[in-house]
């Protein structure tokens, strides 16, 4: 029975990094959201420029895309 074990692209520890690398994509868009006002009469500069929203969400974005691809690029530990 052993012999016809399935063999899947990606390990445990891709499908791990895959997960990581979206759930850390999705926080970086989700930083992105908002700073808009309601009455389109205010304008609030320092909530639509927040550091947050300038540096550290697309910094999570581009870092969330370097794992998923890491994950999908490393080699798998599959034993045969």
């Amino acid at each position: 029975m052993a012999a016809n074990k399935e063999k899947f692209v990606f390990g445990k520890n891709n499908i791990i990094l895959i997960l990581a690398g979206i759930g850390v994509t999705l926080l970086g868009f989700v930083l992105m959201i908002g700073g808009g006002s309601e009455d389109p009469n205010q304008f609030n500069a320092d909530e639509l420029f927040s550091p947050i929203r300038i540096t550290v969400a697309p910094f999570l974005v581009i870092a969330g895309y370097c794992v998923v691809i890491y994950g999908i690029m490393k080699k798998p530990n599959i034993q045969a």
